[in-house]
């Protein structure tokens, strides 16, 4: 995989009044977007979308303070691209959580703009480190569109002679004014797996956040919407090539446990996750391919 200077990557690939590359936190590569839709910023490694802010709108993602900016360190915040797995190896725990996608270094692919938005799409191929994790061939693409909405799509194909298995999220993290006064609409009577207490359970009307929230909706297809009052606004998660969603909120004890949140940032945030987690692994027989979609927006309330 060619790795570019910044100079390079704008020679190469800025969009003038519309991207352009800069150094983001820690030093770290970023495309920041800015056009007549919305603004944003994007950190190559992971792939990771880190701000989408449509005009006149307060931030739609959240991002901790406290967040590693790193080489090979997780960001806690944005969207993270959990891939080739979703929360611990199903059999090696030694193994990074979320799989490898989200601290790779990826190829910026292409840039492109039009009257709606502007589209960067990034790369990822097996290295050395990922096959040392994970032993299979493949090709990630990972396209996001900054327009009045925001569109991420990863898209995965199987390179090899060999099928694979693989859970995928795309781990949003959304602003609120408070955790505790939203109200998370579309998962209701949905089965779900309660991932602090191990109990399946069943969705009673809105998702309410007032205590430590880890869980995977399952067998969902479902747009969601968190209706945010003291915003005035809805933010509205529609999603394709996806079986689950999670929802997550660390709460009061956890978060003061994580090193990369603040003791008090649980308040405004909630992970609304478009995912294919487990029990919604996917198989991939050799050339195939499946494409998971977000697609964000916000509306007034």
């Amino acid at each position: 995989m060619e790795s570019l200077s910044l100079d390079q990557l704008n020679q190469r690939h800025a969009l003038e009044g519309h991207l352009h590359f800069a150094p983001g936190p820690g030093g770290l590569p970023i495309a920041r977007i800015a056009n007549a839709q919305a603004e944003g910023a994007l950190v190559l490694q992971g792939a990771h979308v880190l701000h989408f802010q449509p005009r006149g709108q307060q931030p739609v993602l959240w991002a901790s303070q406290h967040s590693f900016f790193a080489p090979g360190r997780p960001i806690r915040g944005g969207i993270p691209v959990c891939w080739p797995w979703f929360g611990a190896h199903p059999t090696d725990p030694g193994k990074p959580g979320h799989g490898f996608a989200r601290t790779s270094a990826w190829e910026v692919l292409g840039t492109r703009t039009s009257p709606e938005g502007t589209l960067i799409e990034l790369g990822l191929l097996p290295s050395p480190a990922t096959l040392e994790l994970w032993p299979h061939p493949f090709s990630l693409r990972l396209r996001a569109f900054f327009g009045t909405q925001l569109r991420v799509e990863l898209h995965i194909h199987n390179s090899g002679d060999q099928p694979f298995s693989i859970s995928a999220a795309l781990h949003s993290y959304f602003s609120v004014s408070q955790a505790s006064a939203i109200a998370i609409s579309g998962l209701e009577g949905g089965a779900y797996l309660d991932k602090v207490s191990g109990a399946p359970l069943r969705q009673e009307g809105p998702v309410r956040i007032s205590e430590e929230t880890d869980r995977v909706y399952q067998d969902t297809t479902a747009e969601c919407s968190i209706e945010d009052p003291g915003l005035g606004r809805r933010i509205c998660i529609a999603k394709q090539g996806s079986r689950s969603t999670v929802v997550w909120n660390p709460w009061i004890a956890k978060a003061a446990r994580l090193e990369d949140f603040g003791d008090q940032e649980y308040r405004q945030m909630v992970c609304v996750e478009t995912a294919n987690a487990p029990p919604a692994q996917l198989t991939l027989p050799p050339g195939a391919a499946h494409c998971l979609q977000a697609l964000i927006r916000v509306e007034p309330i």
